[in-house]
């Protein structure tokens, strides 16, 4: 009789939102938006929450903001250490949503060079560190810098967004190779935003592409990608030289850990029927005209759930894996709900074999203006575990971490009925 694996319990991590992206000239920094610059004692509020693993930024573009030899170290001798006092061990983030440095962009030839040296130092200087993330979200931030344009460099096509994300997956790997120079065991948690597109029967061939597009980072880190995966052909025909594709298969840098990032706003659903949208909501791919909306939001399209997406990414790596974002812009109470569906899901993918071993808790300190993609400074701000605004003050959501960060049953009102995106009844915008 064959025996099942034990698997270690899962943990709650935590995160601190940290997105440093450029709309033209101007860096939107979440850190200073929320105060965390000016506040190193959130990290103790953070360890009061029993949280011992925190994805938590040392960004390339704080340590070189201007070109030349020598790094700013101050934040990272500042807070490193500060978060090793109170034995949180922390996934360092060098690259969150941002272009590099004012020298450099995603499409520049010496990123991936570039950010393989910032690394390299930091590793240095701090070798008890022993998990990154290089870049978060590569296939992500390619597709909003390259392919539609809200962040810099702001291009619009095909051919930039696929140069954009072969760089970024280059400089990861690059940066891990550095990193591990000075620290062997040295683990790469890559994240990436993970959901699914469904469609009408008309645009299932382009949301079979995107489905397939969406591995894209864990593909190419893991030396999957070649002339006969489907977006490796793509890629060549947009003109891609196939030694840039060949380059991984001879550099593999596969994770230590998959990073799902779930959103209630990460599955989609693509309508050809545009009459019965708004026009903002309207786009195409040259052949269809059609709608990109969220699955919650309409009409002939299920959620398919973090479990499912789990059991997905299970099946095609067969390597551990995290949620390391869970996050809900809404009231309290449903944010409540939202990392609870999500951790109750983890745990059910583990009964199924999956190999989970944490769900983090995301955006402890809220974030700002992401209803409009962090494209202006609007000062939109949505609360996490604390409310910057209401003097850092816990919310609901704190406690229901501190239960998970300790093992215990949590026993909230209301936990006990479904999320909105659960209960109301599908809608056309």
């Amino acid at each position: 009789m064959k025996r099942r694996k034990a698997q270690v319990e899962m943990q709650l991590w935590g995160g601190i939102e940290c997105t440093h992206n450029r709309v033209g000239d101007t860096y939107f920094d979440q850190i200073a938006w929320s105060g965390h610059d000016r506040c190193p004692e959130d990290i103790d509020r953070i360890a009061d929450l029993g949280i011992r693993t925190l994805r938590y930024p040392a960004l390339w573009e704080w340590a070189a903001s201007t070109e030349g030899p020598d790094f700013n170290w101050d934040w990272a001798d500042e807070r490193l250490p500060y978060l090793r006092r109170l034995g949180i061990q922390p996934i360092v983030g060098l690259v969150h949503h941002g272009s590099g440095p004012r020298y450099t962009n995603l499409l520049d030839v010496d990123f991936a060079s570039g950010l393989a040296h910032y690394a390299g130092k930091l590793a240095q200087r701090f070798p008890w560190v022993d998990s990154y993330t290089p870049v978060n979200e590569p296939l992500t931030t390619a597709r909003f810098s390259a392919l539609y344009g809200h962040w810099y460099p702001h291009k619009r096509c095909s051919i930039a967004f696929a140069q954009a994300i072969l760089n970024e997956c280059r400089a990861t790997v690059l940066a891990m190779a550095a990193v591990r120079s000075i620290r062997s065991d040295a683990r790469l948690i890559q994240t990436e935003d993970l959901g699914k597109t469904h469609s009408t029967p008309a645009l299932a061939y382009q949301a079979d592409f995107e489905n397939e597009r969406r591995w894209l980072t864990f593909d190419l880190l893991c030396g999957n990608i070649d002339r006969h995966h489907p977006i490796g052909s793509y890629f060549l025909w947009l003109g891609v030289k196939e030694s840039e594709l060949l380059w991984f298969h001879d550099h593999p840098c596969p994770p230590d850990i998959l990073g799902i990032n779930y959103y209630v706003t990460s599955e989609r659903f693509l309508d050809d029927r545009i009459a019965n949208y708004e026009p903002r909501l309207h786009g195409g791919n040259g052949r269809h005209a059609y709608a990109d909306i969220e699955v919650v939001r309409a009409v002939e399209a299920d959620l398919a759930g973090p479990e499912q997406i789990l059991l997905e990414a299970w099946e095609r790596y067969r390597r551990p894996m995290a949620i390391t974002e869970a996050h809900l812009a809404c009231t309290p109470d449903e944010q409540v709900r939202w990392l609870w569906e999500v951790w109750q899901a983890a745990h059910s993918a583990r009964q199924a074999d999956a190999d989970i071993c944490a769900v983090t808790a995301w955006s402890l300190l809220g974030a700002y203006d992401w209803d409009s993609l962090v494209t202006s400074p609007r000062g939109n701000y949505e609360a996490g575990a604390f409310d910057v605004n209401d003097q850092r003050r816990p919310t609901p959501i704190a406690e229901l971490i501190a239960h998970l960060a300790s093992g215990t049953t949590p026993e909230l009102v209301g936990l006990d009925q479904p999320g909105w995106w659960r209960r109301v009844p599908a809608m056309v915008a």
